[in-house]
């Protein structure tokens, strides 16, 4: 209890940390967040599915991991059960209305971390820079006050560790 007691009030800091901040990523934290809405997820294995030899394997393997990773992260949400922190730090305002109820983990981080790993996975080490990207769209959930840094960081491993299990069944 004394962990998680101190995980909490590290993650508040850190909440609060990023308000005031002017750094890149919290400047563009909207348009982050809407590029991990899922269009990209079905849009671009559609198109290297059509002119490169691993994509039809990427898009098969993105299916089925996509859909895992729904009801993961739908049976984790609902049962953790975490307030988002507007409902759990007075005076604190998100900067927009999350899609849903509670905060951990992060679906979004969740998402772009799955596919980025999909991108590892089936075109190597060349795809990982996009890393930065999924990171970015982590810190963008925290900027605009949706999500505790740890709901990011769960979301992360979430995405990422399902990708590599499926990928020791699929390949």
């Amino acid at each position: 209890m004394r962990a998680l007691n101190g995980i909490a009030s590290i993650d508040r800091q850190w909440l609060l940390a990023t308000r005031g901040s002017t750094l890149w990523i919290l400047r563009h934290s909207r348009v982050l967040s809407r590029s991990a809405d899922g269009y990209l997820y079905i849009a671009l294995p559609l198109l290297l599915a059509g002119v490169t030899a691993p994509g039809v394997l990427l898009l098969q393997h993105a299916a089925i991991t996509f859909s895992l990773e729904r009801v993961v992260y739908w049976v984790l949400k609902n049962s953790v059960r975490r307030r988002r922190p507007a409902e759990l730090l007075p005076g604190f305002h998100s900067r927009i209305i999350a899609a849903d109820q509670f905060s951990m983990p992060s679906g979004h981080t969740s998402g772009a971390f799955l596919f980025v790993t999909l991108l590892v996975v089936h075109y190597g080490v060349a795809a990982a820079p996009f890393y930065l990207w999924s990171a970015a769209v982590g810190m963008s959930r925290v900027s605009l006050g949706v999500h505790f840094p740890s709901d990011t960081v769960l979301g992360a491993a979430l995405g990422t560790s399902l990708c590599l299990f499926t990928a020791g069944y699929l390949l």
